[in-house]
């Protein structure tokens, strides 16, 4: 591995630690703050193994999290902030082919859709309420960011999303699925 390649791979690393602790603390607004530091440095994992779509999606998800983490200042619960930031998603999948001239191959436009689906996701579960409906959600959103990480090797991204399957997996068999056996 060259140095930037290590640079690269540690801040994936480090972005992937505060995404999987932001689902410790307590409030949304902390999870929120966290989340929004791990897209900080996803967005440096990113840029610098030229996964051009994933560091500008994660540069909309900081503001997108500073948004959401500061709500009542922003009125965040306002649908121009969601078509805003869905808009925001699909205009970075264009601008990695045009302005930042990746080659629209066959491979490239199918590569590069996973983490706007992934990020367009993430703006649907950020406007439930219910928990289990954000689990459903994050059970298509990870693997679509899943296979973008493989396919650009983030090896933060890769573990972050595996961790969050299971995770997401775990909690929809204690909290869903046996919740609703135990009601029949």
């Amino acid at each position: 591995m060259e140095g930037i390649e290590i640079i690269a791979q540690a801040a994936g690393i480090v972005g992937m630690t505060f995404n999987i602790l932001s689902y410790q603390p307590k409030t949304k607004k902390n999870v929120l703050i966290l989340q929004l530091i791990g897209a900080a440095f996803f967005t440096a994992n990113f840029f610098l193994l030229k996964a051009i779509t994933g560091a500008v999606l994660n540069i909309v998800n900081v503001a997108l999290a500073l948004v959401f983490a500061f709500k009542e200042k922003t009125r965040a619960d306002h649908p121009a902030w969601a078509v805003g930031f869905c808009a925001a998603y699909i205009c970075s999948y264009v601008l990695t082919f045009t302005l930042f001239g990746l080659e629209p191959t066959t491979a490239n436009l199918i590569t590069e859709i996973f983490p706007v689906i992934g990020t367009l996701l993430t703006v649907l579960s950020y406007k439930m309420k219910d928990a289990k409906a954000i689990r459903k959600i994050g059970l298509f959103r990870s693997p679509a960011w899943l296979m973008y990480n493989i396919f650009v090797f983030s090896i933060g991204g890769i573990i972050c999303e595996v961790v969050t399957i299971v995770s997401i997996i775990i909690a929809m068999i204690r909290l869903d699925i046996k919740k609703e056996g135990s009601e029949t």
